[in-house]
């Protein structure tokens, strides 16, 4: 009978406290390392027993207790641990005791069943005669899983384990407790210090008491057996008997008697019915170390020719066999067969990295190499490179030995990685250029490819004419090839251009593309076309028909093989979901995509520019300038264009609110230029309000005005319709800032209605965030016609620069419905943020006259944008939206004068300016926030810091967890 550890415990738990009791016997049989003699300790401390006499008995060690009679009467439990060394007179007492045993007590005998001198009888023959009213049963501790070896990770080591890294643990140790502790150990003192990863795993070796264990009872079994084990080392998997033997070179006679003892002394197991191989697979290479190398290699040849009599036959494993047997011809061509193989289907970066470790190799001969290297460039481009891949490629595509329309395919594929996957697009054009030039007679086909590469606008660089340019010459050169694929390339990219533009025909190109094609290589090139087509219909605006393309694009490179791809599309679904206000979880689905290609950090350039936009939206500001900045991977200048633009709309923003003016102008002139430098201006829309407040907030009107003339020219008649929202939204901005210095009221009145009209057209796409932020701005543009007074370039921007002092007497509303209670009072001499404005036009600090018919209907616009805001997660918007209705509504009639009192809990107004704090925002930052002094907003933070106990902002991240 066989007990979880559980109800292993139970019988001997129950019979231990009720006296009563029939007798148990607990038989605990598990290899070395399976946790045993710990299962025999918990049975020591078991709860309850405090009565129940304890009696240890370590076999082959002292011969047991000294009387064994001595505790026949008296309740005892009897701990028995390694009983596959007894002799025989250590068994005869041992049996004694156990048939002897009285209502009350209990026994649990461990032993490893491997290592028993009669297999299955732990207790020797004849088999013991049990007593009718004792209870025997039997447990086989179970191997850790995935989770039990991830919690003893956590315990041993700092760093955090990936799931490869856990997965990789387990499934060396066979999870065998005592191998993974052993592992761990290492890990652990490793130098430099383990960082988690699986490579870190594969590399640590065999612990020394496993090697130790493997050796011993290898070197047990006389010299002519030892073939079958050093056999199974070599293999490093399981094998069927027949394989297994083939491969010792023993023939089937001796070979058969060599298993059978290798069996019997545990220097063999079958961990699966049939199959014969070690018990913990990382036993393996402990043996294989350890044999002759000239024994070796023939093991290895042998293995060779084994594994290739299999169906399928596994050629990545064969070419490793022949390399280890020095057979470099055989060798190289199993590398071919698995490279192509696993490329059909669809496990690209299994033959990466075999044909990198092969064209790494010093020595190999040219024409392998030009046969080898196409092969790794073609997944490489398919699948996801490696750094190393493109190092390998790069040496080899400068042996002049090669020909003529190998080198131009290397180039064609190096080009595509540096460019799509690195994001070292000089050279990557370069490449693509010389490519062309190269295959253009000898592989029109690819001459196609290269050219429809270089037709892309979304890399920085060339303007939109020379795309054009090359789409042409690649459209002739596939029609010359007669080249299927390349001419599904060719439509893939004519479809992309024409979506970048806003062309409204793009729509019937990319119904063009094959998806349903049957041929892996034209349905690779219809995956492209759908996916980046989403994409660029994505940054246009067509939220929902994007949705259809790249769901059909996301499918067929899932069915195509074609990983790369597939990270696109996930890419592209991040932007979306930003835009489309599906916040929820967003932030880990970034953050998760980051981690997943952290060795490829470009391909995740969207999860990082996403992740950073809501930084910025939630008033993290340190980590969205950090996430913006792609953390340092790379420059965001190597950003393809529209995101580059996105990124730089970002940065503006949090330089505006931190007021540095000047900076977040520069900057607005330089993302400028490289859009404007590219021509296709749909994807100006994430810059181009920011930019245009940043001008004119650094009384740079006339560049201002520049980028709104240039941006409506652009776009002329274009079907954009988030460009079109944002050119309205500039023009907003360009009114707003304007006003003060013309006329004031009916400036502003013209601002809000522009700001309406965008909030309009984001609501229709549908935008709900820059909705929000665009009413906004109409409500504040009404709020301050109608109190006479002008917002200036300052005082009342989108970003919330600005700071105002904390003296405004009414109440105002929260996230929407309830009221919020009048703001506090405890500085009224507030410095204002510097701005670029001499002469700023604050935000009054009374509510507005009654009379004015708008001042109603902004103030409810502003309570909905607060309530958006807060519904998103956007808690700096949120915030912002909040103070301006603090200085706008008036004082709750009936409401007692002075402030409500909140002794041991924080004010709404306190809690509000404690989650800026925790979100990263400095005191003056969240002072011009929220309209406050920073004086102020320091005193809110220690009495949030006092009255929740906490000793410093972090810990007060903390404690906010429970805040009501």
């Amino acid at each position: 009978m066989n007990e979880t550890r559980g109800s292993a415990l139970r019988p001997l738990a129950r019979v231990l406290t009720d006296g009563r009791t029939g007798p148990v016997l607990l038989f605990v049989e598990g290899a070395a390392g399976t946790g045993k003699s710990h299962l025999l300790q918990e049975l020591a401390d078991l709860p309850g027993t405090a009565e129940t006499v304890r009696v240890r008995w370590r076999c082959g060690t002292d011969g047991g207790p000294p009387d064994e009679d001595a505790h026949r009467r008296v309740p005892t439990l009897w701990l028995v641990d390694d009983v596959h060394r007894a002799d025989e007179a250590e068994l005869r007492r041992l049996r004694r005791v156990l048939e002897a045993l009285e209502p009350g007590s209990a026994a649990a005998v461990a032993y490893r069943p491997e290592e028993l001198p009669a297999p299955g009888l732990p207790l020797g023959a004849p088999p013991l005669t049990y007593p009718s009213r004792l209870t025997v049963l039997r447990h086989r501790p179970a191997p850790w899983d995935e989770e039990r070896v991830r919690r003893a990770a956590a315990e041993v080591l700092e760093a955090d384990c990936t799931d490869e890294a856990v997965r990789r643990l387990r499934e060396l140790a066979g999870g065998v407790p005592r191998v993974v502790v052993d592992l761990l150990a290492v890990l652990g003192e490793r130098h430099p210090p383990f960082t988690g990863t699986a490579a870190e795993v594969e590399a640590v070796g065999v612990p020394a008491r496993l090697a130790e264990l493997v050796l011993s009872r290898t070197h047990a079994l006389p010299p002519a057996h030892r073939p079958v084990v050093w056999a199974a080392a070599v293999l490093g998997e399981p094998a069927g008997r027949d394989e297994l033997i083939a491969v010792s070179g023993l023939g089937a006679a001796a070979g058969g008697d060599a298993l059978l003892r290798a069996l019997e002394t545990a220097a063999l197991a079958e961990p699966a019915e049939g199959r014969y191989g070690f018990a913990v697979p990382l036993a393996a290479p402990a043996v294989r170390a350890c044999v002759p190398g000239p024994v070796r290699q023939d093991l290895h040849g042998r293995a060779a020719r084994a594994l290739g009599r299999r169906q399928p036959v596994p050629w990545a494993d064969v070419a490793e066999h022949h390399r280890a047997a020095g057979d470099t011809r055989r060798w190289l061509g199993a590398v071919e067969r698995a490279a192509e193989s696993a490329a059909a289907s669809g496990r690209h970066e299994q033959a990466v990295a075999l044909l990198e470790r092969t064209l790494a190799t010093p020595g190999l001969p040219p024409r392998s190499r030009a046969r080898l290297a196409p092969l790794l460039a073609r997944s490489a481009v398919t699948g996801l490179r490696s750094d190393r891949t493109v190092e390998v490629l790069a040496q080899i595509v400068r042996d002049a030995s090669l020909p003529p329309a190998v080198r131009g395919e290397l180039r064609l594929d190096l080009g595509l990685m540096l460019c799509n996957q690195m994001g070292r697009f000089p050279e990557g054009w370069r490449m693509l250029e010389i490519a062309a030039a190269e295959l253009r007679e000898v592989r029109p086909g690819l001459a196609a490819r290269a050219m429809t590469a270089l037709s892309s606008p979304y890399w920085p660089g060339s303007s939109l004419d020379v795309h054009r340019r090359w789409l042409a010459e690649a459209t002739a050169a596939a029609d010359v090839s007669g080249d299927e694929p390349m001419r599904t390339a060719v439509l893939a990219g004519r479809a992309g251009l024409a979506m970048s533009c806003a062309d409204p025909g793009a729509w019937e190109l990319a119904k063009e593309l094959p998806a349903e094609d049957t041929d892996p290589a034209c349905a690779r090139q219809a995956a492209r076309g759908l996916c980046n087509t989403a994409d660029f219909a994505v940054w246009l605006g067509f939220y929902e028909r994007a949705e259809d393309l790249l769901a059909a694009g996301s499918d067929l490179s899932a069915r195509s093989g074609a990983p790369y791809m597939e990270y696109n599309a996930l890419g592209t679904r991040l932007l979306q979901e930003w835009w489309t206000g599906r916040w929820p979880g967003l932030a880990e689905r970034c953050e998760d995509f980051v981690a997943a290609t952290a060795d490829m950090p470009f391909i995740a350039s969207d999860a990082y520019v996403v992740r950073g936009l809501l930084a910025v939206a939630q008033g993290d500001w340190g980590e969205a300038m950090s996430w913006l900045s792609q953390r340092g991977t790379f420059g965001t200048e190597k950003l393809p264009v529209p995101l580059g633009a996105t990124a730089a709309g970002g940065m503006i923003r949090l330089a505006l609110a931190r007021q540095e003016v000047e900076a977040a102008a520069e900057q607005a002139r330089a993302a400028w230029a490289v859009v404007a430098g590219k021509g296709v201006w749909p994807w100006a829309a994430e810059l181009a309000p920011w930019a245009v407040e940043a001008l004119s907030r650094a009384g740079d009107g006339a560049a201002a005005h520049a980028v709104v003339r240039d941006f409506s020219r652009g776009l002329g008649r274009s079907d954009a319709p988030a460009a079109r929202a944002a050119l309205i939204w500039s023009r907003a901005v360009l009114a707003e800032t304007e006003a003060p210095d013309r006329e004031p009221r009916d400036g502003l009145l013209r601002a809000a209605e522009l700001y309406r009209q965008a909030a309009a057209a984001y609501a229709e796409l549908p935008r709900p965030y820059t909705r929000a932020l665009t009413a906004e701005g109409a409500a504040r543009c009404v709020l301050a016609a109608d109190s006479d007074v002008g917002t200036g370039p300052d005082a009342g921007s989108v970003t919330g620069a600005g700071a105002e002092p904390d003296t405004e007497p009414g109440t105002g509303a929260g996230s929407g419905a309830s009221p919020v209670p009048a703001a506090d009072h405890g500085d009224t001499t507030a410095s204002p943020a510097p701005t670029s404005n001499p002469n700023p036009t604050p935000i009054p600090d009374s509510a507005p006259a009654p009379d004015h018919p708008a001042t109603p209907a902004a103030i409810a616009e502003l309570e909905d944008c607060a309530r958006s805001f807060t519904e998103l997660g956007a808690v700096w918007d949120a915030a912002r939206a909040r103070a301006l209705l603090r200085t706008r509504l008036p004082a709750r009639k009936g409401r007692p004068p002075g402030r409500p009192s909140h002794a041991d809990e924080l004010s709404p107004r306190e809690a509000e300016v404690a989650q800026l704090a925790v979100s990263g925002l400095t005191n003056r930052e969240i002072a011009a926030t929220l309209h406050l002094s920073p004086r102020t907003v320091e005193q809110h933070i220690a009495r949030a810091m006092r009255k929740t106990g906490a000793l410093s902002r972090r810990d007060l991240a903390h404690r906010l967890g429970g805040t009501p």
